[in-house]
């Protein structure tokens, strides 16, 4: 059904040379998925530029965040996931979420559902607010799989730096869905009720740790409620890659070069070879880089 549609989000000017970045990156470096069409998701008005309008195959669209998610850590990607997953459902089985920060180095093709999955991860860098899964689920994660309709989760996962054992804990900077189910929907809406449950907010997510990734929580309680852990692909360690946290991935996992990753995600970090100066950058990317951030 159609070819793979790509989706970021932009809601503020400090993230559009990233977005730039990002949709030349997909054109340059995608293969196969070069073409792919590319919704960005504008959460405040005007700030996509021009060059991004016009761009063949990239098309903008203005998302309103909801009252209930307005002024909740991470609300606004959630109503943007969800208003992707509207626009692109019965166009496509591989609809890619990636925020800005994200860059294409080699053609992702891992990203592109088959007929055996419905989605796509990664699991997360650091363990973080996660559920060791060699104990129970604590108050903050029982709200959250009550809210989806589960009493606890089989699919474990290793968290990549710190060689955690978690339950179903994923990154969600740079993930696959299919659309027509309605996943993005559910997560904004459940997510958006525990956000509004001032009871569960008090008593479990008091602290910022909790109520930064509560959304991610949420998305990792909706994917294994709503599909068998078959049909959760997760990806290699080269999709996702953390270069922001680079100096803290552990030697025997830690990437050489960034040619060889899929891609990379770099929030707070700059892929400028002239400030990079912990990885290398080799030919043809190092150059295709320079000249992009030169414009």
């Amino acid at each position: 059904m159609g070819m793979p549609i790509f989706a970021t989000w932009v809601h503020s000017d400090e993230q559009v040379g990233a977005l730039r970045l990002l949709i030349a990156s997909i054109r340059e470096h995608g293969g196969a998925l070069s073409q792919s069409p590319i919704l960005v998701m504008e959460l405040v008005d005007d700030v996509a530029p021009d060059d991004v309008r016009l761009a063949d195959g990239v098309t903008v669209h203005g998302v309103e965040v909801g009252e209930d998610l307005r002024g909740v850590w991470y609300g606004a990607k959630a109503e943007a996931c969800a208003a992707a997953e509207a626009l692109a459902a019965g166009q496509t089985r591989s609809l890619v979420l990636l925020i800005p920060e994200c860059l294409i180095v080699r053609p992702p093709e891992l990203l592109v559902l088959d007929d055996d999955h419905d989605v796509a991860v990664r699991p997360v860098h650091i363990s973080n607010v996660g559920s060791r899964a060699d104990g129970p689920p604590d108050g903050f994660w029982r709200g959250v799989y009550e809210a989806v309709g589960l009493e606890d989760v089989d699919l474990i996962v290793e968290s990549f730096i710190d060689s955690v054992t978690l339950r179903a804990y994923f990154n969600s900077a740079a993930f696959t869905v299919d659309p027509s189910p309605g996943l993005m929907a559910e997560w904004r809406d459940r997510f958006a009720a525990l956000a509004q449950d001032e009871e569960y907010m008090a008593s479990h997510c008091a602290d910022d740790p909790h109520r930064i990734f509560l959304h991610q929580a949420v998305l990792c309680a909706v994917l294994p409620a709503r599909l068998d852990a078959s049909r959760i692909r997760i990806l290699p360690p080269d999709y996702g890659y953390p270069y922001n946290l680079h100096g803290d991935v552990p030697p025997d996992r830690r990437a050489a070069t960034m040619n060889e990753l899929a891609l990379p995600i770099y929030e707070e970090r700059s892929v400028d070879p002239s400030a990079v100066d912990d990885i290398e950058i080799g030919e043809p990317l190092r150059t295709w880089l320079i000249g992009q951030l030169g414009r």
